[in-house]
């Protein structure tokens, strides 16, 4: 078996026959992967992972003879430097600090460039998960006190709330109690 980068040879011309007539007929390549890893058992990123390795790899022939006349490409990544991460976080905390949520805090920053706009999701997300510290200290940096997530909050008003119904349930079985006493006090003075 001739495998490209872990695909069967017919399995790469699958999914890239499948990718080009997908993008003629209008499909966003997120919506492609996704279909594509569902119908073939393959989780959507790795079909998207798999596909741009697959477009870097035009000096093999068997790629070349596969992607003749689809005129697929992928875009140049360019990762954000660290000065180019630390004034996104501060810019995205500094608009999360008004009340926005991160989507929205991304979408002004970013001024509705989509491209620019996901890219920064991307990133924000990764950071918050790979290196939560750092963005600690760039809210502590920007003089912003990170709020409570909106999950936190919830269990804590669930908490809080579980303890009320707990409390007003001792408060009525404590009430019963006390009428039990009294009448048992009262019958057996009697």
């Amino acid at each position: 078996m001739n495998k490209i980068n872990g695909y069967t040879e017919e399995e790469a011309t699958g999914l890239i026959e499948y990718i080009y007539s997908g993008k003629n007929a209008g499909k966003t390549l997120s919506y492609l992967f996704e279909t594509y890893g569902k119908e073939h058992n393959r989780a959507k990123g790795s079909v998207r992972n798999y596909y741009y390795s697959f477009l870097k790899q035009r000096q093999d022939e068997r790629v070349r003879r596969i992607l003749e006349g689809k005129n697929l490409s992928a875009g140049e990544i360019r990762p954000f430097t660290e000065e180019e991460t630390d004034e996104m976080l501060r810019k995205v905390l500094t608009e999360k600090s008004k009340g926005m949520s991160v989507r929205r805090a991304i979408r002004n920053v970013s001024a509705g460039d989509e491209k620019l706009m996901l890219r920064m999701q991307n990133k924000y997300r990764n950071l918050l998960k790979k290196q939560p510290e750092r963005v600690r200290r760039a809210a502590e940096a920007a003089g912003i006190v990170e709020e409570k997530s909106f999950l936190q909050r919830k269990l804590e008003r669930e908490i809080d709330a579980l303890y009320e119904r707990i409390a007003s349930d001792l408060r009525e079985e404590n009430a019963r109690l006390k009428a039990e006493l009294e009448k048992l006090r009262r019958g057996g003075a009697e």
